[in-house]
């Protein structure tokens, strides 16, 4: 891995910093034209474009009839699981469900004389959820995606995933899912948000996926809602040398793995753990089984940071706003106050990211290239709408109708002044 030295008062200005910190404006830029012309022929084709593209990227021929997983099958793939996977699913399903379940939100409704203002809850109709599906199979993003959506009241929940295997359908199952289709990438992404002959349209897409899934839904945000721009995968941790290397080069390498355009970064004031934990991800990644997708990713942004002291750390990982964020120091907590942009927060050397990627319950969906600056994990509110609700009797429009006059005269809105005025005649 790289080390950088930002051991001075000009760090932001290090251009290894400013490379990771913008690498998805980089990435936008140079994928950003092939998705347009994949969104393009969609909205123009339907369905014979998706085919085209299933076909051109994914190996499968498909037909308007096979698009679509039969229900049977996800819940054939159930039956079929291993017991320890189905319990490992279950369990991951019931922790994630009581979680998101604290996210709910209530109508309310509040009165004063002669006025009645309130604010009510209302489940999306129709939702899209991506799971990744090309280069490994996510049945943790079926649970994560479909969990809340379901814990919201969600009537309708669409999922698409490239080769969804027994895994990922058992999992639809499991979490609810009302419909799978077998199509992924920037095609299906555009397919939810225009509906074709055989796809639905729908009122929001929410889920992970690879550069091309995160820039189609960025370019499609407006046709339809978006979650938020969840892209190639990164990991930055705090360290301090008080946990294992092996460890920590071990963490890094579980993003790493996901994607050749994962980040895996890290900031410490120990120049000797830097070079311990570099060494440790070489020497791993020797017999990595998916040693070829990690080391593309290491190469080209795997980065330590050393730094003058642990606070500094937290203005570097808040000036990246990382996806997932470890704090791997003998006192993790007195580092929280300090740390304000992140997708997920994870304390301690036990704390490792795997475990909030399939069991513990917060959602691994999670904003990426420095979106954690203004994008949440995905939750529960993801899937809810609010409506805000008006009542005025006599008495109550009398109590606001002068003041509503005097700031449409202002603003030079005489319609909106003489609906007030006519009323009070």
């Amino acid at each position: 891995m790289r080390i950088e030295d930002l051991r001075h008062s000009a760090w932001r200005f290090n251009e290894r910093l400013r490379f990771l910190k913008e690498r998805g404006q980089f990435l936008a830029e140079e994928y950003e034209p092939a998705v347009k012309e994949i969104i393009q022929k969609v909205q123009k084709e339907g369905d014979s474009a998706i085919i085209e593209y299933t076909k051109r990227f994914d190996g499968i021929e498909l037909t308007p009839d096979t698009m679509e997983v039969p229900y049977e099958a996800l819940e054939e793939a159930y039956n079929e699981l291993e017991e320890d996977v189905k319990s490992a699913l279950e369990i991951a399903h019931e922790r994630i469900r009581r979680f998101h379940e604290q996210q709910l939100e209530k109508s309310f409704f509040v009165e004063e004389e002669g006025i009645i203002l309130g604010n009510k809850v209302l489940p999306l109709e129709r939702v899209g959820i991506y799971v990744p599906g090309g280069k490994a199979a996510y049945p943790s993003t079926v649970l994560m995606n479909a969990v809340p959506a379901v814990v919201a009241g969600v009537e309708e929940v669409i999922m698409v995933s490239p080769k969804p295997n027994k895994y990922t359908l058992a999992a639809a199952f499991i979490a609810g899912v009302s419909k799978v289709y077998q199509i992924g990438g920037a095609q299906a992404i555009a397919g939810l948000a225009f509906g074709t002959q055989s796809l639905p349209k729908v009122d929001k897409i929410v889920g992970p996926g690879n550069i091309y899934v995160a820039l189609a839904k960025k370019l499609l945000y407006g046709i339809v809602d978006i979650d938020m721009i969840a892209g190639p995968s990164e990991i930055l941790i705090i360290a301090d040398g008080s946990v294992d290397p092996k460890w920590t080069a071990s963490d890094l390498l579980s993003q790493a793995e996901h994607d050749e355009l994962a980040g895996a970064f890290m900031v410490t004031t120990d120049e000797e753990y830097a070079k311990e934990v570099a060494h440790w991800v070489d020497k791993l990644l020797e017999d990595f089984p998916r040693k070829e997708i990690a080391q593309k990713a290491i190469s080209k942004f795997g980065t330590i940071f050393l730094v003058e002291d642990l606070y500094q750390a937290c203005e570097v990982a808040n000036h990246i706003a990382p996806e997932h964020l470890e704090v791997l120091t003998e006192e993790p907590f007195s580092l929280l106050p300090y740390i304000k942009h992140a997708g997920a927060i994870f304390l301690g050397k036990y704390a490792t990211e795997p475990l909030g990627d399939y069991v513990l319950g917060p959602n691994h969906t999670l904003p990426t290239g420095g979106t954690a600056k203004f994008f949440s994990p995905l939750g529960v509110y993801h899937f809810l709408k609010r409506c805000s609700v008006i009542y005025l009797s006599r008495e109550g429009f009398e109590k606001v109708a002068e003041p509503a006059e005097n700031i449409a005269k202002a603003e030079g809105l005489y319609a909106h002044f003489y609906a007030v005025r006519v009323r009070r005649e």
